[in-house]
């Protein structure tokens, strides 16, 4: 049975950091590009990074360009978003999901499936 499940969410306080994980079970990830988004209280849910399949490239939105960082391990089967500088607008609840193919071409919904349950990030004094 096909899973992805994030992890590594916390309170942190602002400036400081936290990595994600998004793992997957089921099926491998090899073949497909990943994307991180979050949905903050009362907002839409926003494309935060995505990386190709391979891992040659990546993208970011411009609120968290240079100071996120997406990689992922494909022989651990997992996805990694690791958050330095966080900022108390930087809370929300993070979800991974897996692109329809190897490359990434934004952050439409439809453009993705496999999507997981979210993990909280709180940035908090």
């Amino acid at each position: 049975q096909l899973h992805i499940v994030e992890s590594g969410g916390g309170l942190v306080q602002p400036g400081g950091s936290l990595r994600l994980s998004c793992a997957a079970s089921g099926f491998t990830l090899d073949n497909y590009a990943i994307g991180w988004f979050r949905q903050a209280p009362g907002k839409e849910r926003e494309g935060v990074s995505c990386i190709t399949s391979s891992g040659s490239d990546t993208d970011y939105a411009d609120s968290v360009k240079g100071r996120f960082t997406i990689s992922r391990d494909n022989a651990k089967n997992t996805a990694y978003l690791q958050m330095y500088s966080l900022k108390p607008e930087d809370t929300a609840v993070y979800y991974c999901a897996l692109s329809l193919g190897p490359y990434c071409s934004g952050y439409a919904p439809w453009e993705y499936n496999y999507w997981g349950q979210g993990t909280q990030v709180t940035v908090s004094s």
